[in-house]
């Protein structure tokens, strides 16, 4: 089933466009920047596409403030010479492995009988309180099911009479200094960072169809310096992780065990890269250029099987830190019948078959769902948690817009409190 995307956030990404987002994908291996705007008709769909080749960044983290601000810079401004304008705005994404997940239970008393959106407000700040901690910040806050005297399954409980309102909140945290970081880096190219989202939350959102998130699924997302994990059930993301490990461990792997250059690892990875043992590998000899000695014309030769022996053993240990993280949590029973993969490294060649053999579940491969505008270029995995950005962006839930306002003696909850000690300081 296709979500027609439909705006429902109210800021102005695009300097005179009307409605107009823009998300920023900020990853270790490249960076995304995708701009829609609303057609005739109010259909959101992408004009500007821009993406360039990452450095300073790791997992989320600045590792080079220069090197960073120039990749962002390179990608934002493909996209905005695509869109003709400029940005003001955008939404960026979270991948830091120190993601915390909580689900947290509240129950509130509906004092004079019927639901509104305070009592929903009211909920939500609750949950969050109850997690509050020194220098972690809640990106995510989102309602999992509601209860209204016993009644479950209500999706949108206002204007509902009552006496006892109950409700599953997630909640997801990060560190709030590295987000401080990464906005700081942001806003040193002149964009503002209006909301975050969680990149496994934004995988799961860019390549599941609507169908798996309501049966319940786990989307499992392979980037360069991380590994994230969602599960969705009921419609709802309800757990998420990131491990510190990805496609750029593969390839130094590589590197080390053929003694050759980072850039002809990554090649030959992704040239005749598997995890799958063939008898065929043995006898099929890939060159291999030696580590400083770029110049030479000779090349050596080891068996395809080398390679294989190499890599297979960095994804089964990806696979354990995902498969353990979830135990871990108490969560592998909600993980549902369907593992989804996407990202750049779930591309190599076998690692369904190995994820399907190590998890026990059926595995498909996932690619960005249907935004019109997507060009063929960038609808492969690599660019699911762009286009998850955007669904997120162009369909926010009421609970997203009801933390966005000040309650009374409350004005500085979650971003809104980023925001102004950011502000503040810079």
């Amino acid at each position: 089933m296709i979500v027609e995307p439909h705006l429902s956030s109210h800021f102005y990404a695009l300097r005179g466009s009307k409605h107009s987002v823009a998300v920023l994908d900020i990853g270790s291996n490249k960076i995304g920047c995708f701009i829609a705007e609303p057609d005739a008709h109010g259909q959101m769909q992408i004009i500007g596409i821009g993406h360039h080749h990452a450095k300073g960044l790791r997992g989320g983290i600045v590792t080079d403030s220069k090197e960073a601000q120039a990749s962002i810079a390179h990608a934002v401004n493909a996209a905005e010479k695509m869109a003709g304008g400029t940005l003001d705005h955008v939404i960026a994404n979270v991948s830091f492995s120190d993601l915390a997940s909580h689900n947290v239970h509240v129950e509130l008393p509906i004092a004079h009988g019927e639901v509104t959106d305070q009592s929903i407000a009211t909920i939500l700040r609750t949950a969050c309180r109850e997690l509050a901690q020194p220098h972690r910040q809640v990106v995510h806050c989102m309602v999992t099911q509601y209860q209204l005297d016993g009644a479950k399954g209500i999706r949108d409980p206002r204007h509902m009479y009552g006496m006892l309102l109950k409700a599953d909140v997630h909640v997801l945290t990060v560190d709030e200094r590295r987000l401080m970081n990464l906005m700081h880096l942001v806003s040193r190219c002149h964009l503002d960072v209006v909301d975050w989202v969680i990149t496994p939350y934004a995988a799961g959102l860019g390549c599941l169809e609507t169908d798996e998130q309501e049966l319940g699924v786990t989307v499992i997302d392979m980037g360069a310096s991380t590994t994230s994990v969602a599960i969705f059930q009921g419609g709802c993301n309800i757990f998420s992780a990131i491990v510190p490990v990805g496609g750029k461990h593969v390839t130094n792997d590589v590197a080390k065990g053929l003694s050759t250059s980072l850039q002809h690892a990554e090649r030959l990875k992704t040239l005749y890269g598997s995890v799958l043992d063939s008898e065929q590998d043995e006898h099929m000899m890939v060159d291999v250029m030696p580590l400083g000695d770029e110049d030479s014309v000779e090349y050596a030769q080891v068996p395809r099987a080398q390679l294989v022996r190499i890599i297979r053993p960095r994804i089964e240990e990806i696979f354990e830190l995902v498969r353990d993280h979830v135990q871990k949590q108490g969560v592998a029973s909600m993980m549902g019948r369907t593992i989804v993969l996407t990202g750049g490294a779930s591309q190599l060649v076998g690692v369904r078959e190995l994820a399907t053999t190590m998890f026990a579940k059926q595995v498909r491969m996932g690619k960005p769902k249907l935004f019109p505008g997507l060009a063929e270029s960038v609808s492969s995995p690599n660019f699911s948690v762009p286009i998850g950005m955007l669904y997120y962006a162009t369909q926010h839930s009421f609970e997203d817009d009801l933390l966005r306002k000040p309650a009374q003696g409350d004005v500085s909850f979650g971003m809104e409190r980023l925001v102004r000690w950011f502000k503040e300081r810079f």
